[in-house]
């Protein structure tokens, strides 16, 4: 039946690690399927880095602000999010940490801002990924989910410019330029002959 296979794929995911192919499904934090509501807006910002520039293994924030246009509250239940690589969203690199929000309400016709810190994996290779970040919300005890970011974001190494591919590529730089100093003063010898 299709709640059997619902649940067999539900404990397949679960099972999982940290990265993995995911269905049209993932990222709903009870595995139930649904969308935003009418009325309510999500948006998001990096308040301390504007350029969405992420250093891996250390904690990220940026703020969700939900402006409620609808006529009852807009009970926030958690902020999750999850990476992704940037050319096909079927894999998922990392789940990132909800944070709940216990009796966290935006009454009809206001704004509220919630934090959300996150910390992208320190074993994460630098380079460009896609962040998706979600909002689960209920109103009048019916499930919603708003994403309020789906873009990208630029993971670097921790510990400054010096990184270990840097110091690779100029030992890989050395060790060339050395080479052929000894293959031009090899034919300097040859000819000289």
């Amino acid at each position: 039946s299709r709640s059997d296979s619902d649940a067999e794929a539900t404990e397949s995911v679960d099972e999982g690690g940290d990265i993995g192919i995911i269905g049209d499904d993932a990222g709903d934090l009870d595995g139930g399927s649904f969308g935003p509501a009418p009325g309510v807006e999500t948006v998001c910002f990096f308040p301390k880095n504007p350029t969405k520039h992420v250093t891996a293994g250390e904690e990220s924030e940026l703020l969700v602000g939900i402006k409620n246009g609808g006529e009852s509250n807009v009970n926030v239940i958690a902020i999750q999010a999850t990476v992704h690589l940037p050319f096909d969203h079927r894999y998922l690199v990392q789940n990132l940490t909800a944070q709940v929000f216990n009796n966290s309400s935006v009454p009809p016709s206001a704004q509220a801002t919630f934090p959300y810190a996150f910390t992208v994996s320190k074993f994460l290779q630098p380079g460009a990924f896609d962040l998706v970040g979600f909002v689960v919300y209920e109103i009048d005890q019916h499930p919603y989910q708003s994403t309020f970011y789906n873009g990208t974001i630029e993971v670097s190494e921790a510990g400054g410019p010096l990184s270990v591919e840097s110091v690779f590529l100029f030992s890989l730089g050395v060790a060339l330029l050395g080479l052929l100093g000894f293959w031009l003063r090899a034919q300097f010898q040859q000819f000289s002959k």
